[in-house]
């Protein structure tokens, strides 16, 4: 009964329009007030324990040095390399974006993010080739939305939030499926552009290839910083984001020059509210979970699929379909922070990898940011395009089915995410 009242109540806010972070807070005072006995010193006491955690630093980080790369000219030199590999193969302009798209999304972990940088340059120039501009935008959209699952990635730093599962070993856990992924909606522009017989760009040298990538190594180079870092022990996830915000600010200014000091207090602020907003979701979302958690919601639901003899393959073909649903109405951080808490006790029960469950989860929250009404992608591709959602939803569909197949493996080949951080020794 307490959980349909708490469901019940979070549906109604979120049908009024309220953004969800707001939703959240107010589903968690009703209940507080009408319906608990929670003394609300507990409340408080765990509102700060639960975001004093040495994590949460890396979201604003990993947001700052995404807005500096966004900003200063790395994501044109990423295409530049990308497109000179790649480029003379059929489609050789939309190879080379998921390609960047891959590259950038290693450096930023924004699906957004990585959206506006490669997209805003790569579009125009696809359109000018001859390309249609539905084929670019499916490109662009879906292949945006590897920034969350090749590492570093916020939301996978929102999972560890959530669950205390290792966020060294998510990142690491991440770098298979990502590659895969990436491969996978290359597969699927190849097979397009040969369809339909797409420009191809003439054949770069081996001496402008070498050209391009001294150009883009100063932002490749973070990919090895970051990774690196935290394979090696020298720092941590968290530690690794505060160097990757130094790194990126630095090749922005001093090295590109695609920026002015002048610009950077801008860059800040941006920074500094996005970071507001998430932190303010993931408060809202510490409450939300310690309710669940006092009126044993997780555990019950626990018990319940248990005692109804729910394996493992049942129980992950449900939370796909609740995660794809969720995706409908909800972007990335609110689901995560949401259904984590409730979903993670039932997985463990069934013997399934935390890491695992959490790379499950990012792959869901990326087929969602590409299917309207609420796809992230789709509305940051629209400013860019100029296309309306439906024509952008007709677009991406090819890419988007590709995906939801590549979920299937993925939720049902544990190996898949867990080889690497298992020859790692980080699980």
């Amino acid at each position: 009964m307490s959980a349909l009242i708490i469901f019940l109540i979070l549906t109604v806010l979120m049908l009024t329009g309220m953004p969800i972070s707001i939703a959240l807070g107010l589903t968690v005072l009703t209940f507080l007030f009408g319906f608990s006995n929670v003394p609300l010193e507990s409340v408080a006491l765990k509102l700060f324990t639960g975001i004093e955690k040495f994590e949460i630093m890396a979201i604003p980080f990993f947001i700052l040095a995404g807005n500096f790369l966004t900003h200063g000219g790395v994501a044109k030199r990423m295409i530049r390399f990308a497109t000179s590999m790649v480029g003379h193969w059929y489609g050789g302009l939309g190879l080379g974006g998921v390609v960047a798209c891959a590259l950038f999304a290693a450096v930023s972990g924004s699906s957004p993010a990585t959206v506006v940088a490669i997209g805003s340059i790569l579009l125009p120039a696809m359109v000018k080739a001859g390309f249609p501009k539905n084929f670019g935008a499916g490109v662009v959209t879906t292949s945006g939305a590897l920034g969350i699952l090749i590492p570093p990635s916020i939301v996978m730093v929102m999972y560890s939030v959530a669950t205390n599962t290792s966020v060294g070993a998510l990142f690491m856990a991440g770098v298979v499926p990502g590659l895969a992924l990436a491969a996978v909606l290359g597969g699927v522009t190849y097979w397009r552009a040969r369809q339909f017989n797409y420009p191809r760009m003439p054949r770069a040298s081996w001496a402008e290839r070498w050209a391009a990538l001294r150009e883009s190594i100063w932002g490749l180079l973070l990919i090895v910083i970051v990774m690196g870092g935290i394979y090696s022990g020298v720092f941590t996830p968290t530690e690794a984001a505060a160097m990757s915000a130094v790194y990126a600010f630095v090749v922005a200014v001093f090295i590109y020059k695609d920026m002015r000091l002048r610009d950077v207090p801008k860059v800040l602020l941006n920074s500094a509210n996005m970071s507001a907003m998430l932190l303010y979701i993931i408060t809202n979302a510490v409450l939300f979970s310690f309710i669940m958690t006092n009126e044993n919601i997780p555990q019950a639901l626990a018990d319940w699929m248990l005692g109804h003899g729910l394996g493992v393959i049942t129980f992950l073909l449900a939370v796909n379909i609740i995660l794809l649903l969720a995706g409908n109405f909800m972007e990335p951080s609110s689901i995560v922070l949401i259904f984590a808490p409730i979903l993670f006790p039932v997985a463990m029960k069934l013997g399934i990898d935390p890491v695992h469950f959490g790379i499950i989860m990012v792959v869901n929250m990326e087929v969602g940011m590409c299917h309207p009404p609420v796809g992230l992608n789709l509305y940051v591709a629209s400013g860019i395009t100029k296309m309306g959602i439906t024509e952008l939803t007709v677009a991406v569909w090819p890419w988007l089915l590709a995906m939801l197949v590549f979920l299937g493996v993925v939720t049902y080949w544990p190996s898949l995410s867990l080889t690497l951080p298992r020859m790692l020794g980080m699980i």
